[in-house]
């Protein structure tokens, strides 16, 4: 099954039942098949950075990358699931245009069915707004878009690239550098990635780091540059010092 006019894509199926995608061009999934395109969305991003902030009047989250949408749109369906009332404000980059634009064809998981004209406004405008809820497409380079943010700062960001190994500048030290500067003392930071060298390029910028663990799906991490409570602390200078050849990626 394709979603696509053009060869980049493929849609595969994960393991939850809900599909993702393949890129040609990285060479990798959009989601793990294992764990699951909406599982991992949920599990591993909204839910332990909502965990923090659910309670807050409003939430600026800033989404790396936007991809197929499920970061966002699992975003909206953990809000209206759980009757939060915040309002929700959500800036996400993407360099690939065309796949935004392709995905009013895409089969998105039934938890996904009635939020389609989000999906529809956002792939034809790159903008959709109600009254609580703003959704923003960046189309470009994301580091440029963080260096160039305006509006206030982020309380989550949703760090979900493709791999170091395909995508590094997203991954290094002075990425994260940039990170910091647009994110909330107070913010959360959720990544798949316990790759020492990314967690490493978050230490140096002042972030703690936790593991973000459960059933069903293998470890991810949490960052803040406060002290988080709920989370295992990962002792990054210690598995720095067992591992010294191990360096922080840099530009």
């Amino acid at each position: 099954m394709k979603i696509f006019n053009d060869s980049l894509h493929s849609m595969v199926l994960s393991e939850d039942g809900s599909y993702t995608a393949y890129s040609k061009e990285y060479g990798e999934h959009y989601h793990s098949t294992k764990d699951g395109a909406l599982y991992e969305s949920l599990v591993k991003h909204v839910e332990p950075a909502f965990k923090i902030k659910q309670n807050q009047d409003e939430i600026n989250i800033l989404d790396i990358c936007f991809g197929l949408g499920f970061n966002t749109l699992a975003t909206i369906y953990y809000h209206k699931k759980n009757s939060l009332t915040s309002k929700l404000n959500i800036y996400s980059p993407e360099l690939d245009s065309s796949l935004v634009k392709s995905l009013k064809s895409f089969t998105y998981p039934k938890e996904f069915e009635e939020f389609r004209h989000i999906i529809s406004i956002l792939a034809e405008n790159g903008i959709y707004s109600d009254e609580n809820l703003h959704v923003e497409i960046f189309l470009g380079d994301a580091r440029e878009y963080v260096r160039g943010f305006a509006p206030q700062k982020f309380d989550i960001v949703y760090q979900d690239a493709f791999s170091p190994a395909s995508n590094p500048t997203l991954w290094t030290r002075e990425y994260f550098g940039e990170i910091k500067n647009v994110i909330k003392e107070d913010g959360i930071l959720t990544t798949y990635s316990i790759a020492l060298q990314v967690r490493a390029a978050l230490y140096e910028n002042g972030f703690n780091l936790y593991l973000n663990s459960g059933e069903g799906f293998r470890d991810a991490t949490v960052a803040s540059q406060t002290e988080l409570e709920g989370f295992i602390d990962v002792d990054v200078k210690h598995k720095i010092s067992c591992n010294p050849h191990i360096k922080s990626l840099r530009d």
